[in-house]
């Protein structure tokens, strides 16, 4: 079972080459089960760790050599049919998000002190509005506000209140924006 699993996630790789944002959107969509709303865009390269857990809003835009994992402990029930078809999806991202490239999100981790090195999961939730700078990482179980701006090559570990702008290793409060946000992201570059 293993062997299929890394198979579709190898395929799902192989897709973000695809120099089509409509072919890519639709394979997402169709073949590895993201839920991705109307007019995102996720550029090449993107990789996903089980990309069914993923769900994107819409006008929500994913740059270049982004990492998405989708990953959950499974609870009882098909593993196959868990990893294609989730009952559930630990990565959401919302409305009008904007996240640059080489971005890394992560929804499970290692317990460094635990004995036996077990897997611990962690939701993440990025609100509508949001942006997220380049090279930054998210770790698991972080919540990133509406409105909230993580600078680039920022590590997130903690929650980011809205409206916050953080920075840093591990990321901490700068200041905060502007809470009058009506603009609606549709970049999508014709080849990439």
């Amino acid at each position: 079972m293993r062997i299929v699993i890394d198979f579709w996630v190898f395929l799902c790789t192989l897709t973000g080459l695809i120099p089509s944002h409509t072919i890519r959107l639709l394979l997402y969509r169709y073949l590895f089960r993201i839920k991705i709303g109307k007019d995102s865009s996720i550029h090449w390269l993107a990789r996903f760790n089980n990309p069914s857990g993923v769900e994107i809003g819409h006008n929500t835009v994913i740059g270049n050599d982004a990492f998405l994992d989708g990953r959950h402990k499974r609870k009882g029930g098909s593993y196959i049919r868990d990893f294609f078809r989730p009952a559930r999806r630990p990565l959401r991202i919302g409305n009008n998000v904007s996240i640059a490239g080489e971005v890394r999100i992560f929804t499970m981790q290692h317990d460094i002190d635990d004995p036996d090195f077990k897997e611990e999961e962690g939701a993440v939730m990025i609100d509508d509005y949001s942006v997220v700078g380049t090279r930054v990482t998210i770790l698991p179980g972080v919540h990133i506000g509406r409105g909230a701006v993580v600078a680039s090559g920022a590590v997130v570990t903690h929650d980011v209140e809205p409206y916050s702008v953080v920075g840093g290793v591990p990321a901490k409060h700068i200041r905060y924006r502007s809470k009058d946000l009506r603009y609606t992201l549709t970049f999508a570059r014709l080849f990439q």
